[in-house]
């Protein structure tokens, strides 16, 4: 079993949260902000490394993608994966509005181990069509095999609400259907989708459906299926099987932090739902597994899409 979403929670994570608290106090801010959430602290990334690794072992998972939560932060998953190459997929966040996005990016994939890059439209109020968007998928184009994460749909980050800071998103950029037109431009550059489209389900299918390039990640407790009356997991699988095939669907768990690490439910629950559907067991090796593997070999080839 593999799992394609994870977040590694750094000290540079939590210390910039701390930084956005009003009434911080005199501690070291990812202190401040540790201690308010209840959470325990990372240490440096190749301790976190450590201990994710550890956690893989304890929960039987034999590889997943790390993704750095901030931009600016791709030096720590980096460190992690130089640690456990074997272990840990590394994807960074990027901020495509912000000069010399492109070039930093490039830098951080050349540096080795990164694997992808993440982006979220509606965090950072940029069109998926615009320009700086195509800038990146550039980047990836010229080198085989990294991956375009792209956030859409409903966007909530716990950590922010727990904190008590603002999260002044705006979802409506964050629609599929406006990937369909650069993902189509760039058929050999993987794209993934996380939470099935956090809420835009539909039209995530109809994306996947014309651009073979695209893959859906299962992640997390997929709470979003509340805006639609009557949905269930079991027949979000059901669809997105029929729609998407087995061989591109991503199995996460949207794991982030210490002490909960690895969140068995999720998987326990997405299980469920396949068995209730009576997905064959091809299927499932493909979506809890097999797929992760050919997006993502440990010889380093690209992926063949």
């Amino acid at each position: 079993m593999n799992d394609a979403h994870c977040h590694f929670f750094s000290t540079p994570f939590f210390a910039a949260l701390g930084r956005q608290l009003k009434d911080a106090d005199d501690r070291e801010p990812q202190e401040t902000a540790l201690e308010r959430l209840g959470w325990e602290a990372p240490g440096t990334a190749e301790t976190l490394a450590d201990r994710w690794v550890g956690e893989l072992d304890r929960a039987g998972v034999a590889r997943a993608v790390m993704i750095a939560s901030m931009p600016g932060d791709a030096g720590s998953v980096g460190a992690a994966v130089m640690r456990h190459p074997r272990r840990l997929v590394g994807f960074f966040m990027v901020d495509p509005t912000q000069p010399e996005a492109a070039t930093k990016a490039a830098a951080a994939l050349d540096s080795g181990g990164l694997r992808g890059m993440c982006l979220f439209p509606a965090m950072h109020r940029f069109a998926i069509h615009d320009d700086c968007v195509r800038r990146l998928f550039d980047v990836a184009a010229a080198r085989p095999g990294t991956v375009m994460f792209i956030h859409c749909g409903v966007l909530t980050v716990g950590v922010r609400k727990k904190l008590g800071l603002p999260s002044p998103f705006e979802i409506r950029y964050g629609n599929p259907l406006d990937l369909q037109a650069i993902a189509a431009a760039y058929p050999a550059v993987p794209v993934i989708v996380p939470h099935f489209g956090a809420g835009l389900f539909r039209e995530a299918l109809m994306l996947a459906d014309l651009c073979a390039n695209v893959r859906l990640d299962t992640s997390s407790s997929n709470g979003w299926i509340k805006y639609q009356p009557g949905l269930t997991l079991t027949a979000v699988f059901q669809q997105a099987l029929s729609v998407v095939g087995a061989d591109r669907l991503l199995f996460g768990s949207d794991s982030s932090f210490f002490p909960r690490g690895w969140v068995k439910e999720v998987f326990e629950q997405q299980s469920s739902a396949l068995d209730q559907i009576g997905a064959t067991t091809e299927a499932r090796e493909k979506i809890f597994g097999g797929n992760f593997e050919r997006l993502f070999p440990l010889d380093g080839r690209s992926v063949r899409l």
